[in-house]
């Protein structure tokens, strides 16, 4: 098991930019599968993004495709959501997940999951 924090959500306006960061623990970061998810008011959480254990292979929902990038320290036990262009529609929390599974993209369970944070775009 790994436990999850995340950090750098706030208040911004349409077109801003907002770094998301994932703090872990233990020692086996590196050999986690990590990934972003979202959840807005009234609708399923949703799938962000997905990096693989060494951060060479990443995925991305088509909806913020070219906006966001995900990425992963693992000397720090971190992973970061860049999200750029923000628009009112990215409103939601943001969790931070893990799994141990290589399953990159949509589809894939995570075991081990964070609190969130809240990301607010106005528009």
């Amino acid at each position: 098991q790994i436990q999850l924090v995340e950090s750098g959500g706030g208040l911004v306006k349409a077109g801003d930019s907002l770094r998301l960061s994932c703090a872990a623990s233990g020692r086996t970061f590196s050999s986690y599968v990590m990934g972003w998810f979202r959840q807005a008011p009234g609708k399923e959480r949703e799938f962000v993004a997905t990096i693989s254990w060494r951060g060479r292979s990443t995925s991305y929902a088509d909806s913020v495709k070219g906006r966001f990038t995900i990425s992963r320290d693992n000397a720090k036990n971190m992973v970061y959501l860049q999200m750029n262009r923000l628009k009112p529609e990215d409103t939601a929390v943001y969790y931070c997940a893990a799994d141990r599974n290589y399953c990159l993209g949509y589809g894939c369970s995570y075991a081990d999951w964070g609190q969130g944070t809240q990301v607010t775009v106005s528009s």
